[in-house]
């Protein structure tokens, strides 16, 4: 046998083995959705709390209007929570747009803080730090600025969440708004239902375990408090979260029936950058917290870390096998003499592939169709393709920001324009936001 068809063979093993991951995480997910699909979620509190929901906002003047007004109408008890939103060194006319908001809803509690290059523009964990210092609820919520959640999104949150004192935080789902918008966003889309969401549905089921989204998501303030709030060294503030409650013993829950809306790049050049930075910041936590999978006494927790563990070591290194041997294959620099055998494997896998993702669309409506088993199957080959150039990038932008002693910067989403429509129904343009460079 060659080293060649041992790589291929590395590669068969590690693909089949995280798709079986994957297949069994997502029978777990289907089946908690159907669990909760036959209640409204809803558990009746005698008193509610009061909720801080705080959204960061770095030059998000084409989208903060909306997801301001979504937040004045929650269902949740107008005098029991306050909206504060983080205008983090924008040079754009947030301030202005937000100050119109304010003077047309001067009964309701809409907190703007706008901050400079000297206190703020260091990133979306320095500016939810900003925000928590003049907060008052005992339950925090965060949402992207780009978020419209449902009127029931934030109620169904808070009474999950005040109805177990074992839970830290629970989280809900996220959906696309400009779903139809680009073939990017009809690829963001799949992803997210069937990874971001089913996974997480899985994970709950099975494990008692989720990993904060960064969005649609509510938490106990004694906790931001004990952990002496979002560490600003993490661009997935969300992820890196979520492992230091995991340590201090709570749970983190799903409530996939609080929806929120948002916003999704529609260029590739913009996703791009958006995945870099997420892959980076994924690193950043996987490296921190990696000891703890030798940790007894980081119980469940470290599940989760190994699971992040499997993505960005054991998922990458055999899908850069498996495209390396592929193009040294064409160019007739290789050859696996495995024969038919490695073939039928590929084949099924992919199989397996469109026909696990397709069925997780099955709990959402107009999802699954043959319109969606295509764009998964093209995805494969592109979409796919392109996970694993941003996670190398991230690593060598990683690698440098360690040593040239990089600062932490807020390199946000650009964002589109969208047709004044209800969410779901995805009419967007898309126009070029100039972004302040840091």
């Amino acid at each position: 046998m060659t080293l060649i068809d041992i790589l291929s063979l590395y590669a068969i093993i590690a693909i089949w083995g995280l798709m079986l991951i994957n297949v069994v995480l997502s029978i777990g997910g289907f089946l908690y959705y159907i669990r909760v699909n036959r209640t409204d979620g809803h558990i009746k509190l005698k008193e509610y709390p009061m909720v801080s929901i705080m959204v960061p906002a770095h030059n998000e003047s084409i989208v903060i209007r909306k997801t301001v007004q979504a937040l004045l109408a929650l269902d949740y008890p107008k005098d029991k929570y306050e909206i504060i939103v983080i205008n983090d060194n924008s040079s754009d006319d947030s301030a202005e747009v937000l100050k119109k908001i304010q003077e047309k809803n001067p009964d309701r509690k809409l907190i703007v803080i706008n901050t400079d290059n000297v206190s703020g523009g260091k990133g979306k964990s320095n500016a939810l730090n900003i925000g928590f210092s003049v907060s008052s609820g005992s339950v925090i919520a965060i949402y992207d600025a780009d978020n419209t959640p449902e009127p029931n999104a934030l109620t169904l949150l808070v009474e999950n969440l005040m109805s177990d004192d074992k839970l830290g935080a629970v989280i809900g789902k996220f959906r696309t708004r400009n779903r139809n918008a680009s073939l990017m966003t009809r690829f963001v889309n799949i992803e997210t239902l069937a990874y971001q969401c089913m996974n997480q549905a899985g994970r709950w089921f099975f494990f008692k375990l989720c990993t904060i989204p960064g969005t649609n998501f509510v938490i106990r303030r004694s906790i931001i408090e004990r952990i002496g709030g979002w560490d600003t060294k993490a661009l997935s503030e969300d992820t890196e979260i979520s492992f230091r409650i995991y340590r201090m013993g709570y749970k983190i829950k799903l409530m996939p029936l609080s929806v929120t809306w948002e916003q999704e790049p529609q260029l590739l050049r913009i996703w791009l950058k958006q995945r870099t930075r997420w892959a980076k910041g994924n690193i950043y936590v996987l490296k921190e917290n990696f000891k703890y999978v030798f940790d007894r006494k980081a119980g469940a927790m470290r599940l989760d870390v190994l699971y992040y563990g499997l993505v960005y070591i054991l998922m990458l290194s055999s899908l850069v096998c498996s495209d390396l041997i592929f193009i040294l294959s064409v160019l007739g620099f290789a050859h696996v003499t495995l024969g038919g055998f490695s073939s039928v494997l590929w084949l099924m896998a992919i199989l397996v592939f469109v026909l696990n993702v397709l069925i997780t669309l099955a709990v959402e409506k107009n999802e699954f169709n043959m319109e969606s088993a295509l764009l998964i199957l093209l995805m494969l080959f592109t979409y796919s393709k392109l996970w694993v150039a941003v996670v190398l990038n991230a690593l060598i932008q990683s690698a440098n920001d360690a040593i040239f002693k990089r600062e932490i910067k807020w390199y946000k989403t650009e964002r589109s324009i969208e047709n004044n429509r209800e969410p779901g129904e995805n009419a967007n343009v898309h126009v070029r936001v100039k972004r302040k460079k840091e």
